[in-house]
């Protein structure tokens, strides 16, 4: 496999590198081997010539060959590339093994290696390095090193850790493999790179994260506002530029972390700005990522919108929000079940005040958790009875707070996607509907598809016809692998209802 980008050639690259395109922000970074850096498409630096240009798909290969990345550009700072394909089972088989090594909640009480990503994905380990090396150019361990790297570069240059923790919270053993990593890839010792970022200055730590347009920020703060629970979230605007504030809990290593966060968009720069409470920063690379998940940052609108636009002209922008605590996501999605946005939110608000407990921010509106999931595990019926909650409902919730609280059931976008829908299906109350949106959401699961949905189906214009949740499903063959963006766009009203419902009645 060669390293440069199999999405674009060489020249395209170029092309976009001097365009500082921030649509190709992540999906290629550009070494320079006049300086020895690597940098992303949207580097402020002059373009350097041509010649003096290679091409990769993925920061790890730009390490591997030699190349350290910038202090300006920052390449940790980039959205992921999150693949999703029906094309063949290596293609697909590694790209999940990377999505593996790139969740911390897939490995939160052991290690990664190699033998155990491969007994998760049911091969040897052999056939993991093959189809990995194959893939990416680099070896599954050379992958998570740089990772590792990239999250410490992170911390180092936005938050005052001692060097010790950063150390241990990107995922290396001690501190002396550590420095000896960090100066051989990036010909620095951590504190010199220290001493060259800005670091916090005050009690919150900022961290930027990018993300590629187009994004439609304000469709994404009203699809959060409309669901928001009083005391544990809210949606504002922070120095005239909008804002999602929210407090939660992280549980890890045993010990629960509770805090604080405030997401502000800066569009201008394609970037999320991420205040985190300090009570939150032994834990502050899952935070990272649950908030990149919670916000779709990852997505590659290019290649979605190539599937999707047809269909939803006007959707190009949209993303599939996500949630900072998938347990969460899942009670109050079994608070929904066939009923109103408006009411199910009523019945969320009242479970937070009755249960959630409280806490101090630096906002007055800010004041109480969710309630943790060993609480729910042991509330009684009667107690939810009399919040309005339906025996059924009280049954699914105590069974999701149960299985989550026993570490049954995981709900993050590292589990595996269909034996977490037969998990969930086999709980009282929970049936396609509700694994459905959970998937969607919680999983970011991008394939999701609740045909069961009324509104989707009223949306697709099948709702009339016979056995419409066969005929949905139908309908939505041709938006895979992105049905769940499709849901989004269908809940917008941006549909050509049309094509679709002649799509529909062609069905036997």
């Amino acid at each position: 496999m060669t390293t440069t980008t199999a999405l674009l050639a060489d020249d395209d690259c170029y092309l976009a590198l001097k365009a500082k395109d921030a649509r190709f922000d992540g999906r290629f970074f550009t070494g320079v081997t006049s300086t020895g850096i690597y940098c992303r498409p949207v580097c402020s630096v002059r373009t350097p010539r041509r010649e003096n240009c290679r091409f990769f798909r993925h920061a790890a290969q730009a390490e591997s060959a030699g190349f350290r990345p910038c202090l300006r550009c920052r390449p940790e700072m980039a959205p992921h590339s999150v693949a999703w394909s029906i094309q063949d089972a290596s293609y697909i088989l590694a790209h999940q093994a990377a999505r593996l090594l790139d969740e911390p909640d897939s490995w939160r009480d052991e290690a990664p290696s190699v033998e155990k990503l491969a007994a998760r994905l049911g091969v040897s380990s052999r056939h993991v390095r093959r189809i990995f090396e194959a893939q990416f150019g680099v070896t599954p361990l050379q992958y998570l090193q740089t990772r590792r790297l990239l999250t410490a570069k992170q911390l180092l240059a936005d938050t005052d850790l001692p060097v010790t923790q950063v150390a241990l919270m990107s995922g290396f053993a001690s501190v002396r493999r550590f420095n000896a990593a960090f100066a051989q890839h990036y010909h620095l010792n951590p504190t010199q790179l220290r001493r060259q970022g800005s670091g916090p200055t005050s009690e919150a730590i900022t961290v930027r994260l990018g993300y590629r347009p187009p994004y439609d920020v304000a469709a994404m703060l009203a699809f959060i506002g409309k669901r928001s629970i009083d005391t544990i979230e809210f949606i504002a605007a922070d120095a005239g530029q909008p804002c999602a504030g929210r407090t939660f809990g992280i549980e890890s290593g045993g010990k629960t972390h509770a805090g604080w966060l405030l997401a502000r968009f800066d569009e201008a720069r394609c970037q999320l700005v991420l205040r985190v409470s300090d009570s939150l920063l032994g834990v502050l690379p899952l935070v990272i990522r649950r908030v990149r998940a919670m916000f779709d940052l990852d997505a590659d609108p290019a290649t979605i919108n190539s599937v999707l636009h047809a269909s939803f002209p006007g959707g190009d922008g949209l993303r599939v929000p996500g949630g900072l605590d998938g347990y969460e996501l899942a009670v109050r999605a079994v608070l929904g079940q066939q009923i109103t946005v408006a009411a199910a939110r009523t019945l969320a608000q009242r479970l937070v005040d009755l249960l959630g407990a409280p806490i101090e921010t630096p906002w007055p509106q800010l004041t109480r958790l969710f309630p943790a999931p060993a609480v729910l595990a042991a509330a009684s019926g009667d107690a939810l009875g009399q919040l309005g909650i339906l025996k059924q409902r009280q049954a699914a919730i105590v069974g999701i707070a149960q299985a989550v609280a026993g570490k049954r059931l995981q709900l993050h976008a590292s589990a595996d996607v269909n034996a977490t829908m037969a998990q969930l299906k086999e709980l009282p109350g929970i049936g396609d509907w509700t694994a459905q949106y959970i998937a969607l959401r919680a999983l970011r699961w991008p394939d999701a598809f609740p045909a069961g949905d009324v509104a989707l189906q009223k949306a697709l214009g099948v709702q009339a016809l016979s056995n419409p949740a066969r005929q949905a499903e139908t309908a939505s063959a041709r938006w895979k692998p992105w049905r769940s963006y499709a849901v989004i766009r269908a809940w917008n009203g941006l549909l050509e209802a049309t094509p679709v419902a002649a799509h529909a009645l062609e069905t036997p």
